[in-house]
């Protein structure tokens, strides 16, 4: 038995590395032992079932096997049978952990929240007895852990309380998880704060949170490097885009586009379709947004069809029954680039595949499971189907461009919000002038000079200056608008 156990060691010392070629024949000696073996004590068949959750949780991470992440739940909870709170106090907080973070892994799949919710009570319970004062750094493996299942909650939710606990923990944890004293923990913590402070960067004015999060990623790599620990290299360096990717969007700097898109490049060199086909299908889908921000702000098409091929390619790994929620959103992300590609297009071929690409994104990523994507793709499908509604005579595709609007800004709203908030009210005002000007109605074209006013005040003041930019080239045309049709 101990020769078994002992060769679970990879999977807990040589993390961030490709580990299921190992790890496949080390969980089949082990649910060997579990089905055949009748020698063992309770005790010793606990720790089996232990070493053999450790083993699939990571199978199922990185081969992408929802089936081998859930037996793993099911080795870990058998485990726990034995290794109570009252006979193995430290043994028990140490396989809660497990079971949370494989719980996490399962959960991030998920359309629904149950997982992530068990995680965290897996986690606080962990907490309960690998306490800061008995073992430091346990307590901050574990607090990190939590700060990861809150933030992946506060994902999925249109407020930020979740976030900021996220950050609270992260934080925490780097109090005991030193640079000098545990590297790669303080990395791993470093990588994991900074998506945090990533995620309230995007709904916040300002880029404080968002230049936060670069420079946390940047430490992160200062010990993630690529010949130690390669996943989690690329992984950082993937998150890193992502932070470059939205403060390039915000400031309207090519350079951190560029920069962003370098970095998932670098990411895919170790993050590659055989050996971690989910990941490989998250950074091409992050690719595609970075290449679709680019391709807008230059004048060809080659960066927005880059873009095109980057979702669909993630697409082959990324499907509707195996990822629903990461599914809908390639499919948002798809629906963007397409509607940009279609905009410089005579014909309506491409905006009608978004359309239908941003439809298809809605049917899993609905309002009550992830509001503010649901909100984002809305708003998306709104430009879409105003700028067929150009193309096109009638007020249908306009009326239809001003309700997908208004229902995304039952979510965005500005409290919560207020770039969106703001993007989507403008967006808005733009589908009412185009409405206003085919009924020629007064009314409506004073509601689109409103709304692109409010918007463009918002987005100046918020430091979004390249849509603050375009929001005041319109507000001339929105004007004229209003001041011919009500002097008619």
């Amino acid at each position: 038995m101990s020769i078994a156990l002992s060769t679970i060691r990879p999977a807990k010392e040589e993390n961030g590395r490709y580990l299921v070629a190992i790890l496949n024949p080390i969980a089949e000696r082990l649910r060997h032992l579990l089905q055949v073996q009748t020698g063992f004590n309770a005790r010793q068949r606990a720790d089996l079932e232990d070493a053999l959750g450790i083993a699939l949780s990571v199978i199922g991470e990185q081969a992408d096997n929802n089936n081998a992440l859930a037996d793993a739940i099911k080795a870990f909870r058998a485990a726990l049978e034995e290794r109570t709170r009252d006979r193995a106090p430290l043994d028990w907080a140490r396989t809660e952990n497990n079971l949370g973070a494989t719980l996490l892994r399962l959960g991030e799949r998920e359309s629904e929240t149950p997982h992530l919710e068990e995680a965290v009570v897996a986690f606080r319970a962990s907490l309960e007895e690998t306490t800061r004062d008995r073992v430091p750094l346990e307590w901050a493996r574990t607090q990190s852990n939590l700060g990861g299942a809150l933030l992946r909650l506060g994902e999925r939710e249109s407020t930020t309380p979740h976030l900021e606990e996220a950050v609270v923990a992260f934080r925490a944890a780097l109090e005991e998880t030193t640079h000098d004293r545990a590297p790669l923990d303080w990395a791993m913590t470093q990588n994991n704060l900074g998506l945090a402070l990533w995620r309230l960067g995007g709904r916040e004015n300002g880029t404080l949170h968002l230049q936060e999060a670069v420079a946390a990623f940047r430490a992160a790599l200062e010990e993630r490097t690529r010949d130690r620990v390669p996943l989690d290299w690329a992984m950082t360096q993937n998150n890193l885009g992502l932070a470059l990717w939205t403060l390039g969007d915000r400031e309207g700097r090519a350079a951190y586009l560029e920069e962003a898109v370098a970095a998932y490049h670098a990411a895919l060199e170790e993050f590659t379709r055989d050996r971690v086909p989910r990941y490989w299908a998250m950074t091409q889908t992050n690719l595609g947004l970075a290449l679709g921000a680019l391709g807008k702000r230059e004048t060809g098409t080659a960066r927005l069809e880059e873009a095109v091929a980057a979702f669909r390619a993630a697409l082959e790994e990324r499907t509707r029954d195996r990822a629903p929620l990461d599914w809908a959103r390639t499919q948002n992300g798809l629906g963007l680039a397409l509607s940009t590609l279609g905009e410089r297009e005579a014909g309506t071929t491409h905006l009608k595949e978004a359309v239908a690409a941003l439809r298809a994104a809605l049917e899993e990523g609905t309002r009550d499971r992830v509001p503010l994507d649901w909100a984002a793709t809305q708003n998306s499908l709104g430009i879409t189907l105003g700028a067929l509604g150009e193309r096109e005579t009638g007020t249908a595709r306009p009326e239809e461009a001003v309700a997908a609007f208004r229902a995304a800004l039952e979510e965005r709203t500005r409290d919560r919000v207020p770039l969106d908030w703001a993007a989507s009210t403008g967006n808005q005002g733009i589908a009412l002038m185009l409405l206003a000007e085919r009924l020629g109605d007064a009314t409506k074209a004073q509601s689109a000079v409103q709304q692109i006013e409010v918007a463009f005040v918002t987005m100046r003041d918020g430091g979004y200056a390249p849509a603050a930019a375009h929001l005041e080239a319109l507000l001339p045309r929105a004007r004229a608008l209003f001041n011919r049709l009500i002097n008619r």
